[in-house]
């Protein structure tokens, strides 16, 4: 698919409604359409906040993945149960790398780091609303030093690491256990991944 240049855009007016954790902007706007021409004046709100990462750490000595857990909002908002399983993320301040992050937040979350970082992707979350960018990492890990109970009290987190065997979470992925997308996407690419990783692996080792 050719990449589409940039479109035209004229900001009409732009109001802040929320500036805390995260910016909530409402932007009225008009942009240059397919067919030629202009839209009509439209309003949307936006969510703006850091880019991330995501790292999905995966053993492959042990054949495991480690996962964590704990209280989302979101989930809990819905009247689901608030204790996703997920996969280890965080927000990139000004001066890191993703890689930076990718190894903090795994020594901070799961209780490991990674030895090597995998890119699996990049993507917007949910570019509707949300200006988030993700750069998301399968990390190779020695899951024995991870699991517990991991987080930073001055960010309130409260965070369970488990690491699960890959029979049991390939298990969970198909059945459609896990809900979180991050979960989802980086399980299936091991799915596809896993046989080259592992083959990499014992030819290095």
């Amino acid at each position: 698919m050719n990449k589409l240049p940039m479109p035209s855009t004229h900001i009409i007016r732009e109001t802040s409604k929320y500036s805390g954790h995260l910016k909530v902007s409402e932007i009225e706007l008009k942009h240059a359409l397919f067919k030629g021409g202009w839209s009509r004046p439209i309003k949307r709100e936006i969510v703006q906040r850091e880019n991330a990462i995501a790292v999905l750490p995966y053993d492959p000595i042990k054949d495991s993945v480690v996962l964590i857990r704990q209280f989302r909002i979101g989930a809990w908002a819905n009247k689901d149960h608030p204790f996703l399983w997920e996969t280890v993320a965080g927000l990139i301040e000004k001066g890191e790398t993703p890689e930076d992050v990718a190894n903090r937040e795994c020594a901070e979350e799961a209780g490991c780091t990674p030895v090597k970082l995998i890119k699996i992707s990049s993507y917007y979350s949910s570019p509707g609303m949300l200006s988030e960018y993700i750069d998301f990492f399968c990390g190779i890990v020695d899951s024995s030093k991870a699991g517990g109970f991991h987080g930073l009290d001055q960010e309130d987190e409260d965070i369970e690491a488990k690491a699960i065997d890959w029979t049991e979470f390939s298990r969970n992925l198909t059945s459609g256990l896990y809900k979180d997308c991050k979960i989802q996407l980086g399980g299936y690419w091991l799915l596809a991944n896993r046989a080259n990783i592992l083959r990499d692996y014992n030819a290095q080792n």
